[in-house]
């Protein structure tokens, strides 16, 4: 067998952009370099902040990288939405150190994807081999990659990676020509319930949706209190800075939608989606004024316009939230996989892992029951 060599790249932006979309592919915006390597350049990733850009690469007879793992040296566990505080508090406890580890993921971003970004197909394995061979030569407690596409598990369950279950909650696009084609899938009560909604939520606003070069820094300025507050809120401190908006105007406007609510001309409110080849993502929401259902009406249902408008198949809104299930959005299965060298470690996160995915396997069966869509006859 041929002898593979990786290295350890200075970060996103030292690899060029054709080489590593080469290896990523066009279908998610967020393992793009132009992506990647805006959270790079704003400073939202950053040893600072506590995420080390360290992507791991191997590259092919050609002199290109042939795959490449999206790494990062972490020093806590913000920002990823796979919690494992309970991990490295039992770890610390047993006087390890869990800290730092090692993360493959698109940071801030619960949104699944290849974690293996594979130019050369044959090159999976090697690129396994050299994450534990950095987890393992650097001291690291683990490695973890989160939010797996689900045709890449099979890779980490052969390495003997220990794999862990979650669950989202995803629209699917069932062919629908428009918001009351979909509104027509569902039982009567439900669907009264959401014009309802929808209603009280735009009186007396104007909706924009507004993308590519029509998106101006006034935008961003407005999106930006909109997103502090948000994050202030739930997390303490926002993961973005300000930075990162006007970078990713400027790179990639034609991929972002920006749903705004304005009041007599001002901006209240506002939800960023990003456009992918055939899924809308939404990640952040804001507002300055509290309008009962608003965060419903642009997070949710003008998602589902934009999608049904641009005739794509999937709007993934963001982690957790139960109250997706009565608009329409349906629980499916996230993935992620665990690399743990310690093995008495390993055996106690084994155990977990089993046990937890029964758990969310019963859950789902739960909540695929509440979804508002028109039930067979029996």
């Amino acid at each position: 067998m041929t002898a593979v060599t990786a290295r350890i790249a200075d970060g996103v932006a030292a690899i060029p952009a054709g080489d590593w979309d080469a290896c990523a592919g066009a279908d998610n915006p967020f393992l793009s370099h132009a992506f990647l390597s805006i959270v790079e350049q704003s400073g939202s990733a950053s040893p600072r902040t506590g995420w080390q850009p360290i992507p791991i690469v191997i590259d092919g007879a050609d002199g290109r990288p042939a795959a490449i793992a999206p790494a990062y040296a972490k020093s806590h566990s913000q920002g990823e939405y796979v919690f494992d505080h309970g991990w490295a508090d039992a770890w610390e406890r047993a006087g390890g150190r869990y800290y730092p580890k090692l993360q493959i993921a698109a940071p801030f971003t619960p949104v699944p994807g290849p974690r293996l970004l594979l130019r050369d197909p044959a090159m999976a394995a090697p690129l396994l081999a050299a994450i534990e061979a950095v987890t393992d030569q650097h001291g690291l407690s683990s490695a973890h990659a989160t939010f797996i596409a689900p045709d890449q598990v099979p890779l980490f369950e052969a390495a003997g990676w220990l794999v862990r279950a979650g669950t989202q909650f995803h629209w699917h696009n069932d062919g629908y020509r428009s918001f009351d084609d979909f509104l027509a899938a569902l039982a009567s009560r439900k669907r009264k319930a959401i014009r309802k909604e929808r209603a009280a939520a735009v009186e007396g606003l104007t909706i924009r949706h507004i993308s590519g070069a029509d998106i101006t820094e006034a935008d961003w300025d407005a999106f930006w209190v909109f997103y502090q507050d948000t994050g202030s809120r739930k997390w303490g401190k926002p993961y973005l800075t300000r930075a990162f908006f006007s970078l990713l105007g400027q790179q990639m406007a034609d991929r972002v939608l920006l749903i705004m609510a304005e009041r007599d001309g001002v901006p209240i409110a506002g939800a960023l989606n990003l456009i992918g080849a055939d899924t809308l993502y939404g990640r952040y929401w804001g507002c300055t004024e509290d309008v009962p259902f608003l965060h419903f009406e642009l997070c949710y249902y003008q998602a589902i316009d934009a999608a049904i408008a641009r005739g794509l198949v999937t709007v993934e809104a963001g982690a957790q939230g139960e109250h997706k299930l009565a608009r329409g959005y349906a629980p499916v299965t996230t993935w992620s996989a665990h690399y743990i060298p310690d093995p008495n470690f390993r055996r106690a996160i084994a155990d977990f892992l089993e046990r937890e995915r029964e758990s969310v396997a019963s859950d789902q069966d739960y909540l695929a029951e509440l979804t508002p869509f028109k039930k067979a006859a029996t």
